[in-house]
This record gives structure tokens, sequence and C-alpha cells, in this order.
């Protein structure tokens, strides 16, 4: 027998919570898989880029390969040949290379 006011099926109040329950465990693991290391990512390429300095050889995003000739607010200039310099915005900096031509690893 019903009461007013009572529900028939208790199970339908405890369906909405573990609803919420199971969307925040969703949120935590996209969180854990997708956002915290691509932030972690853009947060070492930003200490990397700020840390350029005159006589590195990098790799830009368009892959062209080069020596910092000198830094300047938002761009690097960039020697490719011998007369050859180019301008670049840091940002397009990718990676920096060792002298042996090879990706170094990444500063932390």
């Amino acid at each position: 027998m019903l009461l007013f006011g009572q529900q028939a099926g208790g199970a339908a109040q405890g369906s909405g919570v573990s609803m919420l329950i199971m969307m925040a465990v969703i949120f935590a693991i996209f969180f854990f898989l997708f956002i915290r290391p691509q932030k972690k990512k853009q947060q070492q390429h930003k200490t990397m880029v700020n840390a350029l300095k005159g006589g590195e050889r990098v790799i830009t995003s368009g892959g062209i390969y080069g020596t910092v000739d000198r830094v300047l607010d938002d761009r690097v200039e960039i020697r490719v040949d011998k007369n050859t310099k180019i301008q670049v915005l840091k940002s397009s900096v990718s990676t920096i290379v060792d002298q042996s031509g090879e990706k170094s690893q990444e500063k932390k």
C-alpha cells in the first residue's frame, strides 16, 4: 500500500545519484587520459621556447632545420644557410636538436 508522497520504485531515486557518479568517473578518466597530458605538453613547449638562445639548432613546425641566430620578443631569427636568415614565431619552433642532428630530450 502506498502512502501519499511515496514512490513505487525506490530504485528510481538511486539511479539519479548513480548517474551523477558515473558522469564524474567518466570526466575523471577523460581528464587524466587527455586533458592533463596535453596541458603538460603545452607547458613543456612554452618552457622550451622561452629558454631558446643563440647557437641552438632547432626544427620548426614547418620542417625547417636551422640555427638560432638571435631571439626577439615574439619571434626567432634562424640561420638556415650561410647567408640566409628567416624570422619565425617562437611558437613555431617545435624541437631543439643536439649537435649530432638527433632530437634532444625535452627539457623538464
